[in-house]
């Protein structure tokens, strides 16, 4: 999606990567935008790590997930699973390639567990080695979305290579999760891994940077703010809190404002289809440029 005037860009091209990438990311998503109103958009939490490679100007990152760390401006960010929103804003403009990685594919393709980015954003500049001497640049000097794309297949696919072994229990624990939309309680998941809950708990954080049950609940979250975006007109919140795995619309609320800051329909209206004044860094099917998180 495309919309340029004199006074403004509004960009939007989400991709699929390589099929040899698809084990590691879901896509890609470019954005590049002018002459907006400056904003603030909730980066909130998803089922994906956060890789972001920045065009024109630095992302700007006003709170993180983890509240001890500071405001920052990053060219290149990486950021792990969380739990509660980060508050990112522009002055205007923004630009650039958002990654969404699956969490297992970090020890491949950035040689260590996603557990170590638990709830933190880094810069990725110590990381970008693994993909080949000056992907950053070549990304940025590129003349289209197609070839900005090509760049970072041809970078991941030379990145990814095998680093430390995942153990199979924690796959297998993590792709029901996602099959199930959140669904399946922690006992379920230990029972079919052989594993007690507590060591089932302690390996599925270290590799993914949350515990099973934590990650339940981002998975039916990013569910629900999803189909909610989705619908036009929205779906009923009683009907979307069943269809997630809800006990009932107040649970969805609850857990809306633990994980997003905010009521679902104070989300909506900020920063839904129609709400235009933000492309938002995380937006996928909602219209937007970015999937905040993996």
């Amino acid at each position: 999606m495309t919309t340029e005037t004199a006074a403004a860009v509004d960009e939007a091209v989400r991709a699929r990567p390589a099929s040899a990438l698809r084990p590691y990311v879901g896509w890609y998503s470019g954005y590049r935008q002018r002459g907006l109103a400056p904003a603030v958009h909730r980066g909130l939490p998803s089922p994906y790590l956060t890789f972001i490679l920045t065009l024109d100007e630095p992302l700007v990152i006003a709170a993180h997930p983890d509240p001890g760390q500071p405001p920052g401006r990053y060219p290149t960010l990486l950021g792990g699973l969380h739990t509660s929103p980060a508050s990112i804003t522009h002055e205007g403009a923004q630009s650039g390639v958002q990654i969404a990685v699956h969490p297992l594919a970090a020890r491949a393709l950035f040689g260590l567990p996603a557990g170590e980015l638990a709830g933190i954003d880094v810069p990725a500049e110590d990381l970008l080695g693994r993909l080949g001497p000056g992907v950053h640049e070549r990304l940025r000097a590129a003349g289209s979305w197609p070839e900005r794309f090509a760049v970072l297949d041809g970078a991941l696919l030379q990145a990814a290579r095998p680093s430390g072994r995942v153990p199979p229990e924690v796959g297998w624990a993590w792709r029901a999760l996602r099959r199930s939309g959140g669904a399946l309680p922690v006992a379920e998941l230990a029972r079919e891994t052989g594993w007690s809950a507590r060591h089932l708990q302690q390996r599925f954080r270290r590799e993914t940077g949350l515990t099973p049950k934590a990650a339940a609940r981002v998975i039916r979250f990013d569910r629900a703010r999803h189909l909610l975006a989705a619908g036009s007109p929205p779906p009923r919140l009683a009907e979307l809190a069943t269809r997630c795995g809800y006990f009932d619309q107040a649970h969805l609320a609850r857990e809306f404002r633990a994980l997003a800051g905010c009521a679902p329909s104070a989300w909506l209206a900020a920063e839904g289809p129609e709400a235009a004044k933000f492309r938002n860094v995380q937006g996928g099917e909602v219209g937007a440029v970015a999937e905040w998180g993996a």
